[in-house]
């Protein structure tokens, strides 16, 4: 029986400028876009039906949701399957767990179909995270998502850290106050050095409303701040997990140990 796996890397935005809102309600945006090497794992064979089921030490905030974006991703690919979702991220941590197994599931399905898979602007439907965890390399993503260009990226190690406090996206889009610039240019980053003091002088539109939404986020981007060797740290999309960014992996594990038990953290490599 044949058996397709994918794995649903952490999507980290560096940068996140919000820079308008088309008339239809989608915003559009200019990120700097990065993945982690941690991530969910989706696996299926061919079934006489779709189906999912969901273990891991993050399942619990799935269990509730009878019809997620796993099986829609799955149903837009056609065919039928059983499908099994290692869940490792947390759910609504502004990470793209959700839009990350999505594109995982469209993967396994036209391993299993035989299909294409579709293009950015086909999946956009199904969230705007989507396209950019389809595509899983680092890139400036562009309009409401769908416009992604390559970017080279230095060897650098992530410490990720939530506090477990879910944050909606839409009540973080709703305090948004207006919008700002696009980035500049994203020059080529020899170092890590380079590219965290480039991230310095930019920004995430988002972290102020979603701290307005979750007043932890501020202390999650301290704690990573503050720890041994942090080049520098912001919130990752729409909230509440905050990235740091270290030059090796020493540092890195070394950090994610000092910070609270009752958060949710990892250290990974940032995979180019």
């Amino acid at each position: 029986m044949t058996r397709i796996e994918a794995l649903a890397r952490a999507k980290i935005n560096l940068t996140l400028h919000v820079t308008g809102r088309r008339e239809d309600g989608y915003h559009l945006l200019d990120s700097l876009v990065v993945f982690a090497g941690i991530g969910d794992t989706l696996s299926g064979t061919e079934a006489e039906d779709l189906t999912l089921s969901v273990s891991g030490p993050e399942a619990e905030a799935l269990r509730d949701e009878p019809d997620n974006l796993v099986l829609r991703a799955a149903r837009l690919m056609g065919g039928r399957a059983s499908l099994r979702l290692e869940k490792v991220l947390p759910v609504a941590s502004g990470i793209g767990g959700g839009s990350a197994d999505a594109a995982a599931a469209l993967k396994v399905m036209a391993g299993l179909t035989g299909r294409s898979l579709p293009r950015p602007e086909d999946v956009v439907a199904l969230g705007a995270d989507v396209p950019v965890c389809l595509n899983a390399q680092a890139v400036r993503m562009s309009g409401i998502g769908e416009r992604l260009y390559p970017v080279l990226m230095p060897k650098a190690w992530l410490v990720l850290a939530n506090p477990r406090v879910p944050v909606p996206t839409g009540q973080v889009f709703a305090r948004l106050g207006g919008f700002g610039a696009p980035m500049p240019d994203i020059p080529v980053f020899p170092t890590v050095i380079e590219l965290a003091r480039w991230l310095r002088g930019m920004r995430n539109d988002l972290e102020e409303p979603a701290r307005q939404v979750a007043p932890i986020i501020g202390t999650v981007r301290d704690a990573l701040d503050a720890l041994p060797g942090c080049l520098m740290a912001r919130m990752s999309g729409s909230g509440a997990t905050c990235f740091g960014l270290f030059s090796t992996e020493a540092e890195a594990r070394a950090g994610a140990a000092r910070l609270p038990a009752a958060w949710w953290t990892a250290a990974a490599p940032l995979e180019a």
